[in-house]
Order: structure tokens, then C-alpha cells, then sequence
């Protein structure tokens, strides 16, 4: 059964609940994310309990994982990396 901590540790970006988010953490106090929606900063925070409780939905390809307001869905993804180009 895979674990939300191990695809945390390669992550580069998250999509919480449709909103990709950039600044995020894992630490012992728990699982922490910031990201902007237009002018509003949104946080979540999710104690180590319910990190290591997150189930993993294979159809969806995406993480479920609760806090006080519920369930949140949650994909860990790799950012996009341009290539530089050689100017000739």
C-alpha cells in the first residue's frame, strides 16, 4: 500500500482540491500547504495522523486526506521544467 509521506518526498508541486500549490512541507508537526487562489492565501494543515491515514484512490490517481473541514483531494506531481534553449 503506497504512502502519502513517500510520494511527499518527490514531490515538487501539489494540487489541492483543483489549486496547485507550490510552498508546502512535511515535517513532525504534520503536512502543511500554501498556495494562492487569485488574491486570497489558502492553508491547510494536516497532523501526522492524518498523513499516514491518507488513502490513495488509484482510479483518480489522487490522495484523500481529512482535517477538521472534511476531505480534501490531494495529487502529488513533478513541476515542469523548461529547457534552455542555445541561441545559434
Amino acid at each position: 500500500m503506497p504512502l502519502l509521506s513517500d510520494a511527499l518526498q518527490t514531490a515538487d508541486m501539489l494540487l489541492i482540491d483543483d489549486l496547485h500549490a507550490f510552498s508546502f512541507s512535511l515535517d513532525e508537526k504534520g503536512l502543511s500547504i500554501e498556495c494562492m487562489d487569485g488574491r486570497e492565501l489558502k492553508r491547510w494543515h494536516f497532523v501526522p495522523e492524518a498523513v499516514s491515514q491518507a488513502r490513495y484512490d488509484d482510479s483518480a490517481g489522487l490522495w484523500l486526506i481529512d482535517d477538521v473541514d472534511g476531505p480534501h483531494r490531494l495529487a502529488c506531481m513533478d513541476a515542469i521544467i523548461a529547457a534552455e534553449e542555445e541561441n545559434e
